[in-house]
């Protein structure tokens, strides 16, 4: 078994360990390769999910630096985003969405997930109007019906700001 493959497995069972042993067993695994941008992010997640935001972000970032692929990109972008908000830095969780996820494509895959992250940086920001709104337009594809109204709500809501 290669060693993404035993971090999976890991993954597999983080409900059944201990936080500290979680992060134990992802970085025993992520040290056989400590120059690998995706044992880093790895060992972000592991940090990020038993609530070591600080912790986190260091992996998240020397992850990005070091060259994820576009799929672990969008997913780490993501993740950084949400624990800078809860670091308390709403308005770097924004930005960092913006220049990540500006210009692409609607149907990309993290798309939803990136307009969800953002939308709870701009409820912190007091700005819920704008969260529910940017909620609305990604949620109207989805839908199986209503194409127009819903969108049409969402910047009516806006208009009133």
């Amino acid at each position: 078994m290669d060693w993404q493959q035993r971090i999976a497995a890991v993954w597999a069972e983080a409900d059944a360990l201990g936080d500290a042993e979680l992060v134990a067993r992802i970085d025993e695994i992520a040290a056989e390769h400590p120059d690998e941008p995706l044992a880093l992010f790895e060992q972000g997640g592991a940090r990020d999910s038993t609530g070591d935001e600080a912790g986190a972000e260091e992996f998240y970032r020397r992850a990005l630096a070091s060259g994820l692929p576009d799929d672990e990109r969008a997913q780490c972008v993501i993740q950084l985003a949400s624990t800078v908000r809860n670091l308390g830095r709403p308005e770097e969780s924004l930005e960092l969405l913006r220049e990540e996820f500006e210009g692409r494509a609607p149907d990309d895959p993290y798309a939803d997930a990136a307009v969800a992250f953002a939308a709870l940086a701009l409820v912190d920001l007091g700005r819920p109007v704008e969260a529910v709104a940017a909620l609305l337009h990604a949620l109207t594809p989805h839908l199986p019906r209503y194409h127009r109204s819903v969108p049409a709500y969402a910047d009516a809501l806006l208009g009133e700001l």
